[in-house]
């Protein structure tokens, strides 16, 4: 339960755009809805035990164009900090939240094309810092 509120979240917090929902025939209950979020599109929907549904154990990751400003956004609509945007070792500068309703997000922005080469120097290096000594040569 919940899908109702979770899509009004979804529209603050990431700027969805409902394209779809279809109910139960008391149309109190979400079947299923889609929504917009950037390019892509997601499916929402309430629990049905009774039809074999349980709670969804998933991740969402959305590319957008200004990390810190989505992270902003979710942030101020409600959702929980599970990490706050930091640059990445791949190239992306990403952040993570929680909405109210448990679904885990990650944002993203790439801010930077690296080789396979530069990636492995600096996932060394992160690897490194977090150990507390310097990159192995």
């Amino acid at each position: 339960d919940g899908a109702d509120q979770a899509i009004e979240f979804y529209k603050k917090a990431f700027g969805a755009e409902e394209l779809d929902r279809a109910t139960d025939p008391s149309g109190q209950k979400i079947w299923h809805a889609a929504i917009r979020i950037g390019d892509s599109i997601v499916f929402v929907n309430d629990v049905f035990p009774d039809m074999g549904g349980s709670q969804s154990q998933s991740s969402m990751w959305l590319y957008v164009p200004d990390v810190d400003a989505a992270f902003k956004r979710a942030v101020d609509a409600g959702a929980a900090v599970r990490m706050p945007p930091a640059d990445m070792f791949w190239g992306d500068r990403m952040g993570a939240v929680s909405d109210p309703f448990g679904q885990k997000w990650t944002l993203a922005t790439h801010i930077k094309d690296m080789t396979p080469e530069e990636m492995k120097a600096a996932q060394d290096a992160m690897v490194a810092k977090m150990k507390g000594g310097k990159p192995s040569e």
